[in-house]
């Protein structure tokens, strides 16, 4: 398949996150590269009038965290929820879209939400549209100490199944943003980069909640169907 290629700088983890200091800055050269393969459900049937649909591929976003939690930088995220560029939702921000990514981040926005808006959008160097094929992210990250955690969180517009039902209420527990939101919640992947990286996949940790009212990882898989195959592997490989 076709690959792309997004050559991105990260700010360095010192001049971000204090508590970088606490580890040895080992890593001073290389690259690191992310790739993503596509999985059975990359691309998923978006319901837009009269029977016709269009086939989507999934928002997402990747990130740096440190040991302990704490958001470093974004490395990638898509337009769509970069930039509140959703087409067909009525106006719904679609908070439960990518919330373990939102929730770290920690920034908050004039109507009190923590998702990108179009006047305060993502810097564009660490933006671009979704891909509907595989792809590869290469980043030079400058000045970031080993160990640090990579982590990517996926999400459809309308994925539903039985769990996830279009018609819950917002006062279900599986509310998900009504007839234009998630359906089945967000996946979230991880995995830990240390001085003797070579190659590395990232591993499904669980889905985020369903309704974005937090950044939790909810480690029961058992509800989900299509949204566990978005993905078919994350592979980081240290340059």
């Amino acid at each position: 398949m076709k690959t792309m290629l997004l050559q991105l700088w990260l700010i360095t983890c010192l001049s971000i996150l204090p508590s970088c200091k606490k580890e040895e800055l080992s890593f001073s050269g290389g690259d690191i590269q992310i790739e993503v393969k596509t999985g059975q459900h990359w691309l998923h049937d978006f319901p837009l009038f009269l029977g016709i649909n269009k086939k989507n591929p999934p928002q997402f976003a990747i990130w740096i965290e440190d040991t302990n939690g704490h958001y470093i930088s974004t490395v990638f995220a898509t337009y769509k929820i970069a930039a509140e560029a959703w087409q067909a939702n009525g106006g719904n921000r679609r908070k439960e879209s990518l919330p373990h990514w939102c929730h770290p981040r920690g920034v908050v926005y004039p109507d009190g939400l923590m998702l990108p808006t179009k006047t305060e959008p993502l810097t564009d160097g660490i933006t671009g549209a979704t891909p509907k094929e595989d792809k590869t992210i290469q980043i030079t990250p400058l000045g970031l100490g080993k160990p640090f955690v990579v982590k990517a969180e996926f999400n459809h517009s309308t994925d539903f199944n039985a769990a996830f039902p279009e018609g819950a209420k917002p006062s279900d527990w599986n509310y998900s943003g009504g007839d234009k939101g998630s359906g089945q919640p967000a996946v979230v992947y991880a995995a830990t980069v240390d001085t003797d990286t070579k190659v590395i996949n990232l591993e499904l940790l669980g889905h985020s909640s369903p309704d974005g009212s937090d950044g939790a990882i909810y480690s029961n898989l058992n509800q989900l169907t299509t949204a566990t195959t978005i993905v078919k592997n994350i592979t980081i490989t240290i340059k």
